[in-house]
């Protein structure tokens, strides 16, 4: 073979490598997906600063995002819409659902969304009377090219003894398994991997798989993390692969650091 034909040759290979790469990537893409426990916008610091935090969740450029400890309304934030502040800031569809009335407000969890939330909802979540209420948010989101799936956020009990956050996690079991919709579960669940909560969410049956993989890494303090609180789980599994998991080396926005996970799914 001459140089001309091995050079052509070599062409022909790449070009039909490129049109493979195309044609996967064509039949898959990849969602970035943010969890963040926003601490009511203020900051290690003591600040109350929204910009700031929607200066880390634009730099993330999230197709999806769970977030917990929302204000809406609330005094100690100056009775602003936190969720409404967000989107504008952002430029993403968002949803608020409340998890309890707080300072002549309200105070829960938000969505946002590259695409519109549709049929969003409050799962509310058992737990001991005169502790804080949880709750699970969820609302659909029809995805180009890769259809319907649910995006789901939660923020489970934070008391040392963990019989709250057991019962929750059965509770949100029962509640998330109704149809066969995909679906990603992300938030603060105040459980570590090894505890005996996480332990029962990623129980093999229950159908959820932790989507951090190797990349898995402590989320709080933010200052210096020591603890993995934090995740970003997907349903069922062998509709999800990880592609790359971060947590943000964010240190002054929040008490938490945000975690950010690009999974793909196939063409639906």
């Amino acid at each position: 073979m001459n140089r001309r034909s091995f050079l052509l040759s070599l062409a022909v290979v790449a070009a039909g490598g490129c049109s493979a790469n195309r044609l996967r990537r064509a039949e898959t893409r990849s969602l970035r997906v943010l969890t963040y426990n926003v601490h009511h916008g203020e900051g290690v610091d003591g600040r109350l600063d929204l910009d700031r935090i929607a200066t880390v969740i634009r730099a993330a450029s999230p197709d999806l995002v769970a977030l917990q400890e929302v204000d809406r309304y609330a005094r100690r934030t100056g009775g602003i819409d936190q969720t409404a502040t967000y989107a504008r800031l952002t430029g993403l569809h968002a949803w608020f659902g409340a998890a309890m009335p707080f300072q002549g407000g309200e105070y829960g969890q938000a969505l946002l969304s590259r695409w519109p939330l549709q049929q969003p909802t409050v799962l509310p979540l058992p737990g001991t009377r005169g502790r804080e209420p949880r709750i699970v948010v969820t609302a659909i989101v029809d995805i180009p090219r890769l259809g319907r799936i649910r995006l789901a956020g939660l923020h489970l009990d934070a008391g040392q003894d963990d019989g709250d956050r057991w019962t929750q996690a059965g509770a949100l079991l029962q509640g998330l398994k109704s149809d066969s919709v995909r679906t990603l579960l992300a938030g603060d669940f105040n459980a570590t991997p090894e505890s005996r909560v996480m332990q029962r969410i990623l129980a093999p049956g229950n159908g959820w798989v932790d989507t951090a993989g190797q990349w898995a890494a402590p989320t709080i303090p933010a200052e210096s993390p020591k603890s993995r609180i934090d995740f970003v789980l997907a349903s069922p599994p062998a509709a999800w692969q990880t592609l790359k998991s971060e947590v943000i080396p964010e240190l002054a926005a929040s008490d938490h650091r945000p975690v950010l996970v690009e999974i793909s799914l196939p063409q639906h």
